[in-house]
């Protein structure tokens, strides 16, 4: 999003007109993920939709850019036939040169000169984006690529080493964004808890998470992508004690059996991540954790699978994703004995999810007759509205929904949580 945010900001600024209808457009562009399986699908259900339309004539470029850009590069062009250029992901800022260069041109065009592959210390700058879904709240990214080496995962060999933006860069950024109206920012990066460890630098994210909070008009900062592995007590503490820090984290775990954590080289165990989560419901008790996690790895046993369901019905997570394992090529898991039928898969990751639902009810029960602070996101021509509390993140968690009341998009309300509906809580506003 937030790249797709940069681009559209670069074409506005060229003078382009964007139009929300791809087929009544010029030039589609295709901003995809490749990360996993399901993902590499979806854009490319997306592409063949916009060859289509260029095959009707109404359509007389389709561009392909982001991670399945860079993944697959030229790869692209024999794989579905029709498109025009692809793009790298370090020419994001260029898209708007390369949208006049491929409507000059006859033949497909290939830009993939990949910075960050070359030099190792090339830094987006994200300063100047067009929100797309609401300017109210926003990503911000402070870092790009991972050093770490899952033995699952493609996304250093397509976003490169790990760098963290340097503070005055991310700073600059909030605040252009708050001044732009986002009330909410959410932090973001392939390991946020990472951040300054490549520069040597102690408690960087602690430091930064302060500097943030100094912004006026920002209401709300939420972690996203936290490993565990450097979730600190400074960083702890800097939570429990910060006003605008809500008391929200996303945690990627993936497992808790050591056998299996050692085997996706994940630094952490069982040992460890337990810890850490009775540290952070100790320092900060009306915490919302959320976590990520992993069925059916190559040599998961069935007491390893339950030794993962009896985990989350003791850690009692407000929030959880979960993934059915996906063999990724170029992957050390992808060539690992006990490959695992993708039935068990399922079964897994429907078992898992079911107990999870359960705690999640459970907990949204209990919270009927609270009163909290809401911010909405949208109101609806009948007065509904949706908002979240501070416990709920935007487009990846439930919502509040609101069924009376004066409300308006980026203001906060005071409301009562009176019902619920499925994982969504149904709340009354509070009128002073």
């Amino acid at each position: 999003m937030v790249d797709s945010e940069r681009m559209l900001a670069e074409i506005v600024q060229a003078g382009y007109l964007i139009t929300s209808e791809p087929d009544t457009a010029d030039v589609v562009i295709v901003n995809t993920c490749g990360f996993i399986e399901p993902a590499k699908a979806e854009a490319f259900e997306a592409i063949r939709q916009a060859v289509a339309a260029k095959k009707q004539a109404s359509v007389r470029k389709v561009i392909v850019a982001g991670c399945l850009a860079q993944r697959l590069g030229q790869d692209i062009f024999d794989m579905t036939s029709g498109v025009d250029a692809i793009v790298g992901l370090g020419q994001r800022d260029d898209i708007v040169p390369i949208i006049k260069a491929t409507l000059a041109s006859d033949h497909p065009l290939e830009y993939m000169d990949h910075p960050c592959r070359q030099a190792g210390d090339y830094i987006p700058d994200d300063r100047v984006r067009l929100p797309i879904i609401s300017r109210y709240w926003a990503y911000l990214r402070i870092s790009e690529g991972c050093d770490h080496r899952c033995s699952f995962c493609t996304i250093p060999s397509i976003r490169g080493p790990f760098r963290s933006k340097p503070q005055e860069l991310v700073l600059a950024e909030a605040a252009e964004l708050v001044a732009a109206g986002a009330v909410e920012l959410n932090i973001i990066g392939q390991d946020t808890t990472y951040y300054g460890r490549d520069r040597n630098e102690k408690n960087a994210l602690a430091k930064l998470l302060q500097q943030i909070e100094k912004i006026d008009k920002l209401r709300w900062i939420r972690l996203l992508y936290s490993y565990p592995t450097w979730i600190t007590s400074r960083l702890i503490n800097t939570m429990a004690a910060g006003d605008k820090i809500v008391h929200y984290i996303d945690m990627p775990i993936q497992h808790i059996n050591d056998k299996i954590l050692k085997a996706m080289r994940r630094p952490d165990t069982k040992k460890s991540i337990t810890r850490l989560i009775e540290n952070l419901r100790d320092a900060v008790p009306d915490i919302v954790l959320r976590t990520t996690l992993i069925v059916g790895f190559p040599g998961e046993t069935d007491e390893q699978f339950e030794e993962l369901i009896e985990f989350i019905r003791w850690t009692r997570f407000e929030a959880l994703g979960c993934f059915t394992y996906y063999p990724e090529s170029g992957t050390p898991a992808a060539r690992m004995p006990g490959q695992i039928s993708q039935e068990v898969k399922q079964q897994r990751l429907e078992r898992l999810m079911l107990t999870q639902q359960k705690i999640a009810f459970e907990k949204n029960n209990s919270r009927i007759g609270q009163t909290l602070q809401c911010l909405i996101d949208s109101v609806e021509h009948d007065g509904t509205a949706e908002g979240r509390f501070y416990g709920q993140a935007p487009q990846i968690d439930s919502v509040c929904i609101v069924d009376d009341g004066i409300a308006e998009p980026g203001r906060f309300i005071t409301a009562e949580i009176t019902g619920t509906k499925d994982y969504d809580l149904i709340v009354r506003q509070l009128l002073c």
